[in-house]
């Protein structure tokens, strides 16, 4: 994702969606000029997710597990964990990628793939080809390419990875393959998570056509509220800490076809 970080309610981009033509040209004859059209994105940060946590006075004062910051730095992980949860949920705004797409790159199949070890690699390649064949190679050599798979796939994929190859298959076998930063196979950067959407939907394309926005007046802030209330009685005795993320989505239509919901079994 492209990561825009601002306070306003909305960010409007634009790009061209009706280009110039090339055209022959004639010695000593008049050319024409060409019209383009700009049309609008708009990103909006219009939703909220929160969390917020109560500790009686007493309880804050007795042990020495959990400090308030300590809360604090738990919320954040949280609602990384959520917005993480949120990206991968967009799927509907995506283009299908199914079992007609690993030999035709115009399928925009939703038959979902069952994924083994055998065709991992088929699935990979088959990612590349659609984006090589909407005309997405020099995007993807600037921005590069990436798979965001489920544990049941990097498995195959590491199954794969240990199986060909030589030096790559030795370090696989020697190492296994590392997450923290991603797997660098077949050109791609292969990720993992366990926060895709139920369904059976895995994230696909070349990074950053799509935009996340967030709002920092609030990422990040954690706020420390003494005494709050908690029930309709009134205000309780301890700290109330409270976190939140306030954010929005755009999909550009200009990348359509270079962000997939890859469709698996």
């Amino acid at each position: 994702m492209e990561v825009v970080y601002t306070n306003n309610y909305s960010k409007i981009d634009g790009y061209i969606s009706s280009e110039s033509s090339v055209v022959a040209g004639t010695r000593g004859t008049a050319y024409r000029y060409n019209d383009f059209t700009i049309t609008a994105e708009t990103l909006t940060i219009g939703s909220t997710k929160m969390v917020a946590t109560f500790i009686d006075e007493i309880d804050l004062a007795q042990q020495s597990y959990v400090s308030q910051m300590t809360m604090a730095d738990y919320h954040g992980k949280q609602l990384d964990e959520a917005v993480e949860t949120l990206v991968l949920a967009q799927h509907a705004s995506w283009v299908n990628f199914g079992t007609g797409d690993l030999t035709d790159p115009t399928a925009d199949s939703d038959t979902a793939i069952t994924v083994s070890s055998s065709n991992i690699d088929d699935i990979l390649r088959a990612i590349k080809t659609k984006i090589y064949y909407n005309n997405g190679v020099d995007l993807a050599v600037e921005r590069g390419i990436f798979a965001v798979l489920r544990a049941v796939d990097f498995q195959a994929l590491e199954a794969f990875a240990q199986a060909n190859g030589y030096n790559i298959a030795d370090n696989a076998l020697k190492n296994g393959i590392p997450v923290q930063k991603g797997f660098h196979y077949f050109g791609i950067d292969v990720y993992l998570s366990n926060s895709h959407a139920s369904g059976g939907h895995i994230f696909a394309g070349i990074k950053r056509c799509g935009q996340l926005g967030i709002a920092p007046a609030t990422w990040g802030q954690a706020k420390f509220i003494q005494d709050p209330v908690i029930a309709a009685a009134g205000p309780a005795s301890g700290l109330g800490i409270v976190s939140r993320v306030d954010y929005g989505f755009d999909w550009p239509a200009q990348w359509a076809e270079f962000v997939m919901d890859v469709r698996v079994a």
